[in-house]
């Protein structure tokens, strides 16, 4: 007698096929051979056009077919983009749980409102002001509520530039400062 497994288990699995194949398909047209046999089927195209006289079916082909692909790699696309962002907080999350001095309520700061993010972005601006190597932090953390809008910005910056701000230009050894400088 044949086993039949939970609904639940066959979405989890079928779930999982997509994901590889996503990754894979992902992997595949982001290559550079994707980007030659994409040219390739263009000129193709465009050769055939006198064939066709440059008819209406033969512009509907090459704008359905970009169509639906572009459409349909929308899906695998953000697939494999939400996967490795996950697979990417999880590392840090790790990361986070095994310092000692890590505040390990910053694992959860994604599904976070934004007002305590807002609020910990101050504080780490603050605490990167005060850190010896850390020349400049910036987070800005924008929210939209119906109407309203919410924005916060946390700036930290050591020698009294802002984030982004270069320091002043050094004259090489022996030249006066810029201010300085005299014609001759």
């Amino acid at each position: 007698m044949p086993k039949i497994e939970p609904m639940q288990d066959q979405g989890v699995r079928l779930a999982d096929r997509f994901n590889r194949r996503a990754a894979r398909v992902t992997e595949a047209l982001g290559s550079y051979r994707a980007l030659i046999a994409s040219v390739l089927l263009v000129i193709v195209w465009a050769a055939t056009g006198p064939v066709f006289h440059f008819s209406d079916t033969w512009q509907l082909f090459i704008n359905t077919t970009t169509t639906v692909i572009t459409f349909w790699m929308v899906f695998v696309i953000q697939n494999s983009s939400n996967r490795d962002a996950k697979a990417i907080h999880l590392k840090l999350d790790e990361l986070l749980r095994v310092h000692r001095e890590a505040r390990n309520e910053l694992i959860t700061l994604e599904a976070a409102p934004e007002a305590f993010v807002a609020r910990t972005a101050e504080e780490l601006a603050a605490v990167a002001e005060t850190q010896t190597g850390a020349a400049a932090a910036s987070v800005h953390v924008f929210e939209r509520v119906g109407n309203r809008k919410g924005e916060a910005t946390a700036v930290a910056a050591r020698g009294g530039r802002a984030p982004g701000q270069r320091a002043p230009r050094q004259p090489p050894a022996g030249q006066p400062p810029e201010g300085e400088r005299t014609r001759r």
